[in-house]
């Protein structure tokens, strides 16, 4: 995620998720765990079909809150996400290896990484704590373990909740395997102190620990292994540094820095077994952003004496307010050090390294020469990338003192000489998909609106888009992304402005490339909100709505942008949807009152149809069927699926389909049998959607019906689930079969049957 001293909107939704129930179970990545599956789930029950599943390349595009390389095995290292799960690199191919995949619609919550754990005296161990988030509404977390290096799982559920996604989501490792003993484990908690196994991560309990968790959110900062000694940061508030004794308890670090904003929240620690020196890093707050103070401290952890060796002290008065995070020892010479600091804006983020034990500093950002030619949305629309921001994860490579990588707010960036740096991202992908638009004719192969990052033009999917984020202007999170049915060299986008006030633009080359709106309602650029556009492109409508929930009228032009008029009977904060035939149809569904709003004057007004449909969810959705006119589809979550053929006046329900969450629209399948013995009944566009009918699976999947919504076939399966699937999915209109599904933290999926 790319973040800015200004508020904005951020890509990580905040999802409506069920508790998770509390028992310990087999959790192969393969399937899901038994224990869940008896419950809610029958395994192709009567319709699956073979899909190949892949994600398409941009590279990152997220928050990576962890990176760390196995102490024991060259070329082992592992990465972990605020939302997006977490990864194994595969070293002999250069790439990263999903590896919570498996986790499903009810574990949506799982999907953030609140830490990770190896255990040096066995390498194929790995354990991760999950949950993003740790408010009420959100479930429990979990601790997954694994003795095959995350390719299966066992997982044990919690009573607390983690929060992944939370402020402070950078700091850790907050999971540990106690260095004297591989069945104990330790797992600091944000508002439920520290717990502790005795069973490698079976069953949990709370530690005996001499602080009481505050309501702050932050708790158990990291933990961490200095000989024998484990080491705790507390970000709650009073002493910041804890220590284990001779006794087995817990004790205050002596002669800890105290008493100032540089040293109030420690972050991160590393320990330097060759000089027996513990580093830790500090900050004024968790981050990764609202910092402005910090610090960097030596702990002498033989004789307990401190020394401050703080690289360049930060100082918010002058413009240069930051705080330190990431912190990585090197395992092959004595008292080499890489620090980072972070919420660096004025003078940019940068690595501090040292050879001296802290005694003098050098940064790396200032000899860098950066490549981002393998993922160039890094430049930003601009000529070149920046050296990082949101930096609180680095590691050093034990085998390899030169092989330093650093998480950053969008990638992981690696260097193997300490001057020359690029992305080590391949097959890592955290984007947040909002719109997904595969064109019909030639060009792109899809077009995708994205969180944070506005807009990306893929002429393939396997390589990052070259033409990096939309530009002229650039966004942050896209909010809106809509093509010309029957013109679509036409495209239009809408997000949130990023570097100027624009906040919408039009293509007339499929979206590769763009021209702002000649003029915008004094609205747009501090609500910007969906759009869409006439099957011929001559209409346009525009609606609004604020980050925090405020809807305002809808505009229109006919001029492509150059003046607006309000649409007074439009209603405030829906989203519009154009007639894919006809020129003058327009239509709206009014989440608030459960109706739908049509046009019949080129958006000019609105009158009422439908009435008494579901109600009360922005997250309903209205789709329209290509190639044909009036005929509308409403995804309302748990109410169902609901269907109109006359234009929006009335509705029905799609019998048999219990959940319809996200949907849209593919080739037909041809005519003649199909390797399953079916018969395609007409021409009706396949339906892609996620949902649950009960008939061909018992829970919500990736389906497709290719007889307008008679029968399902699910074409998904246990290992690719990605959590909360529930924004957007669109068909290929070229490729029968073919389906481009978007997540929240996974990235773009798309497969085709095998």
């Amino acid at each position: 995620m790319r973040a800015s001293p200004a508020p904005t909107p951020s890509r990580r939704s905040v999802l409506a998720g069920a508790a998770v129930a509390a028992t310990a179970v087999a959790l192969p990545v393969a399937a899901p765990a038994a224990a869940h599956a008896a419950s809610r789930r029958t395994e192709e029950v009567q319709g699956a079909e073979p899909h190949r599943w892949r994600t398409a390349a941009i590279g990152g595009t997220g928050f990576v809150t962890g990176l760390l390389f196995h102490p024991s095995v060259k070329g082992l290292a592992y990465a972990r996400t605020d939302i997006g799960g977490a990864y194994r690199w595969d070293d002999t191919r250069s790439r990263w290896t999903a590896l919570t995949d498996q986790l499903g619609w009810d574990d949506w919550n799982l999907l953030g990484v609140e830490a990770l754990a190896v255990d040096r005296a066995h390498p194929d161990r790995l354990y991760l704590a999950l949950g993003t988030y740790a408010q009420s509404w959100a479930g429990p977390g979990a601790v997954l373990r694994s003795e095959d290096r995350g390719a299966t799982w066992t997982r044990t559920d919690l009573t607390v909740r983690l929060g992944a996604n939370e402020d402070g989501r950078g700091a850790g490792e907050r999971l540990l395997v106690d260095p004297r003993d591989s069945e104990q484990l330790w797992l600091g908690t944000r508002h439920d102190g520290l717990l502790r196994s005795t069973d490698r991560g079976a069953t949990w309990a709370s530690a005996d620990f001499p602080v009481t968790p505050s309501a702050n959110g932050q708790g158990v900062m990291f933990l961490v292994a200095a000989g024998r000694t484990v080491y705790a940061g507390w970000g709650g508030g009073g002493t910041p540094l804890y220590r284990t004794n001779a006794s087995g308890g817990w004790e205050a670090v002596p002669g800890q820095p105290s008493g100032g904003s540089a040293s109030k929240v420690p972050i991160r620690a590393a320990y330097d077994t060759n000089t027996h020196a513990l580093y830790v890093t500090y900050a004024d707050a968790p981050g990764p952003n609202g910092q402005s103070d910090g610090s960097v401290h030596r702990l002498d952890t033989v004789t307990g004496s401190w020394t401050d060796v703080t690289p360049v002290a930060p100082d918010s008065g002058a413009g240069d307010g930051f705080g330190y995070g990431g912190v990585a020892v090197d395992a092959g010479r004595a008292g080499t050090v890489v620090v980072t600091t972070n919420n660096r804006w004025s003078q940019i983020d940068t690595l501090f390294r040292s050879t001296d034990g802290g005694a003098t500093w050098s940064s790396l950002k200032d000899t860098a020469v950066l490549d981002v030619s393998e993922t160039p949305y890094l430049r930003w629309g601009g000529d070149a990338a920046k050296f990082g921001w949101w930096i609180q994860a680095v590691a050093i490579d034990p085998y390899d003192s030169r092989h330093i990588v650093f998480g950053t707010g969008a990638t992981i960036y690696g260097t193997r000489d300490l001057v020359h740096w690029a992305p080590q991202i391949r097959r890592l992908e955290e984007s947040a998909v909002r719109f997904l638009i595969a064109p019909p004719t030639d060009g792109a192969r899809l077009l995708s609106g994205l969180g944070d990052i506005g807009v990306m033009y893929h002429e393939s999917l396997t390589a990052s888009p070259s033409r990096g984020m939309a530009s002229n202007p650039v966004f942050g999170t896209a909010t809106g992304l809509a093509l010309a049915a029957l013109k679509p060299s036409y495209v239009v986008r809408t997000g949130w402005p990023s570097g100027s006030s624009a906040a919408g633009a039009y293509s007339d080359d499929g979206g590769s490339s763009w021209q702002p709106f000649a003029a915008q309602p004094a609205i747009a650029a501090s609500a910007p909100g969906p759009v869409a556009v006439g099957a011929d492109g001559a209409t346009l409508l525009w609606s609004f709505i604020h980050w925090d929930g405020t809807k305002y009228p809808a505009h229109r032009s006919t001029d492509n942008g150059a003046t607006w008029t309000e649409v007074a009977t439009f209603p405030k904060g829906g989203t519009p949807v154009a007639d894919p035939l006809d020129l003058k149809r327009f239509y709206v569904y009014d989440t608030d009152t459960g109706s739908v709003f049509l046009s019949t004057d080129s958006g000019a007004t609105f009158t009422q149809g439908a009435t008494g449909l579901p109600s009360g969810d922005s997250q309903f959705k209205l789709a329209a069927a290509p190639g044909r006119s009036g005929d509308l589809w409403l995804s309302a979550k748990d109410n169902g699926l609901f269907r109109s053929t006359d234009g929006g006046l009335t509705f029905s329900a799609v019998a048999g389909c219990q959940a319809s969450h996200a949907l849209g629209f593919g080739a037909a399948a041809p005519a003649g049998p199909r390797k399953s013995g079916r018969r395609a009944r007409d021409s009706y566009p396949a339906i892609f959607q996620t949902g649950r009918v009960s008939a061909t699976f018992d829970g919500v999947a990736v389906l497709r019906s290719d007889d307008a919504g008679a029968t399902w076939v699910r074409i998904n399966d246990d290992s690719h689930q990605w959590g909360w699937t529930g924004e957007v999915i669109t068909g290929d209109p070229r490729i029968h079969g073919r389906v481009y599904l978007g997540t929240n933290g996974r990235g773009i999926q798309y497969a085709a049957p095998e």
